[in-house]
């Protein structure tokens, strides 16, 4: 099968995460796509979370249950699947350790990497990512950039073995970071 890994926090959880995982495993040809719930990220040091991991985890599952429910045509067998994997691992969890635990855990599944393009401009700065991009098909999805420009990634794209960009993917403008912000000033937030 073709997996796909889509790693983060989801520090919250909201729309723009589970649209862009739903837009992709079905405009590609994914068989699943795991939402890869991470205890931390190692590129934001001293970030503060909105939930602790497992509350982060109950969140993601509702939120995909829901969508599951919803798109169930759509989905057409395609499955979306929340997983706790790096929980068991050593920490920080770096995506280069993931991946190859899980080539040693499913051999028989080829994986695949979900990033946002403003992850792909600081790919390089991601543990061992010449590994990753020489071994993993990466899929990138596009962001709006804050000042609507239109942003040069072919310096960024150099040195990985299948990158594809998904072009025509709609454009989900909402951040976690916006929500904790907004909770912080409200003292709740709203996912509409």
């Amino acid at each position: 099968m073709n997996i796909c890994i889509y790693g983060g926090t989801f520090n919250p959880i909201h729309f723009g995460h589970t649209g862009m995982a739903l837009w992709t495993l079905t405009h590609t040809r994914l068989d699943e796509l795991w939402l890869m719930v991470t205890p931390g990220n190692p590129l934001k040091d001293g970030q503060t979370l909105a939930q602790n991991e497992q509350e982060r985890l109950a969140a993601a599952r509702q939120a995909i249950e829901r969508v599951t429910s919803e798109h169930s045509e759509e989905l057409n067998d395609k499955r979306l699947v929340v997983s706790d994997f790096e929980f068991a691992l050593p920490r920080p969890s770096y995506t280069a350790q993931t991946l190859r635990a899980l080539q040693e855990a499913y051999p028989q599944h080829q994986w695949h990497l979900l990033i946002g393009e403003d992850n792909l401009l600081c790919f390089k700065r991601w543990r061992e990512w010449e590994w990753i991009a020489r071994n993993f098909p990466v899929l990138v999805y596009p962001r709006k950039s804050a000042e609507g420009a239109k942003t040069d990634f072919r310096p960024a794209a150099d040195g990985f073995r299948e990158l594809t960009f998904l072009a025509g993917a709609p454009y989900f403008d909402i951040s976690s970071t916006q929500l904790r912000e907004e909770k912080q000033r409200k003292g709740s937030f709203s996912l509409a």
